[in-house]
């Protein structure tokens, strides 16, 4: 687990670490502003674009073998990332880390379900959202800590120490598991980089204020030929998409509540430092100060929900969790100008309470509802749902400023509150399905 959390981290620390430092690497490589946006976006784009790919790969060639690669690949990405003296160069690098990211990111799942007995994968997968919610929250702190000490390429150059650290751990600890010999689909994998690709680019396009019908074409030919990747699909043995596990209802449910809650944090931690800061009068410092009870109730709760999914069910647990996080921001959304520290901060640690219920029992039902020998599929989809959960909530935000900018932090945190509702609503759903299984069989 030592291995796996390592290599989850700093591949979700250098999804937003960068974003801290973004205006000053602008500045230092001579860049403008909208250039330097691809040092984030690159990063971003490749991992949504191959992690279904090399889930696929990992269940043919194995989950540690691609892992390995993974960890080796992105400590070279960080390495050039750090060496790097060009936009250009730091681009590239960048495209060079997210392949590894995507590798790492692919397999987290898999890897945590062939670590524990399928008695014990609740807490497995507990420490593991634990990790990766963590390392999400307080990117933005540990990216402060390093500009504090030294320039932008340490933000890089860190990894590379702990990246060959993590090559000895999973070359000497992490699983094996089960191959298969059966070709991958090369169309299918292209099919799924350009729909993803289209449409983040699309996506980012309305974000941003850029050409209204050239974003709306690229979203609409990534509808498209994601309707035409999914036709494919359909019928295969161990698709590239997974519609085979999609038409599981329970796998189906836990996907769509992990999307839903991931736009909901999304959108909450875009969101809440400017109402603290622009409704709440907060300043900088004490903004992050604010935002830290979240994390910290995450961590608390986390491997405790964990242990509870081996014995509860997770959509209890699930809507539970969803319920804490919808009434923690509504109760941020209307708190008045002049609120005191600890009212919010109570109420930052109900709402990291509540994820923290939701997360680990979601992500354990996701896997253990599949066959051992799709894990990898599984895993793929979870990092997937997370991805575009987040994705999809930063630019909820990112439209909501642009749309209504006097009242975007309140229409988003409602937003972020309607987002957990239906998560809930999607784990408890999954409550009746199991019952319809059971009864039928």
């Amino acid at each position: 687990m030592l291995a796996i959390g390592i290599g989850i981290t700093m591949a979700v620390l250098d999804g937003t670490v960068v974003n801290v430092a973004l205006p000053s690497i602008a500045r230092e490589l001579g860049a403008e502003p909208a250039d330097a946006v691809w040092i984030v976006n690159a990063y971003q784009l490749v991992i949504v674009c191959m992690l279904l790919p090399l889930a696929a790969v990992g269940e043919r060639i194995g989950y540690r073998r691609v892992y390995q690669v993974g960890i080796v690949v992105f400590t070279l990405g960080s390495l050039a990332c750090a060496l790097s003296s060009s936009l250009e160069t730091l681009v590239a690098a960048r495209v060079l880390q997210g392949f590894g990211g995507a590798a790492i990111m692919s397999m987290n799942g898999a890897l945590v379900r062939h670590t524990y007995p399928d008695s014990m994968l609740g807490r497995g997968m507990g420490l593991n959202g634990l990790v990766v919610s963590f390392a999400a929250a307080v990117a933005p702190s540990v990216a402060a800590g390093i500009l504090a000490v030294g320039a932008w390429p340490w933000l890089f150059a860190v990894n590379v120490p702990i990246g060959l650290v993590n090559v000895w751990l999973s070359l000497r600890y992490l699983p094996r598991s089960e191959t298969s010999h059966r070709p991958l689909d090369v169309t299918s994998a292209l099919m799924n980089a350009a729909m993803f690709a289209l449409f983040f680019i699309g996506a980012d396009g309305l974000a941003r204020g850029s050409t209204a019908w050239f974003s709306a074409a690229a979203i609409v030919a990534a509808v498209a030929a994601g309707v035409a990747l999914v036709r494919r699909s359909a019928g295969r043995p161990t698709p590239l998409v997974p519609v085979d596990l999609l038409a599981n209802p329970v796998f189906a449910l836990s996907t769509i509540a992990s999307i839903c809650a991931f736009v909901a944090f999304a959108v909450a931690f875009v969101a809440l430092p400017f109402h603290f800061q622009s409704a709440l009068g907060f300043g900088q410092v004490e903004t992050g100060l604010l935002m830290t009870p979240w994390p910290v109730a995450l961590g608390l709760s986390a491997p405790i929900a964990g242990y509870l999914s081996d014995r509860v069910p997770a959509g209890v647990l699930g809507a539970f969790g969803m319920a804490l996080l919808a009434v923690g921001l509504g109760l941020i959304t209307f708190l008045p100008a002049g609120a005191a520290a600890f009212d919010i901060a109570w109420r930052m640690g109900l709402c990291g309470l509540g994820f923290g219920f939701f997360q680990a029992p979601n992500n354990r039902t996701m896997i253990a509802a599949t066959p051992r020998a799709r894990s990898g599929a599984a895993g793929g989809m979870l990092a997937m749902a997370r991805l575009i959960g987040m994705t999809v909530g930063a630019t909820l935000v990112a439209l909501l400023f642009h749309l209504v900018p006097a009242r975007a932090e309140a229409v988003s945190l409602s937003l972020a509150t309607a987002f957990a509702v239906a998560a809930g609503t999607a784990s408890l759903l999954r409550l009746s399905r199991r019952s319809v299984s059971a009864s039928s069989s």
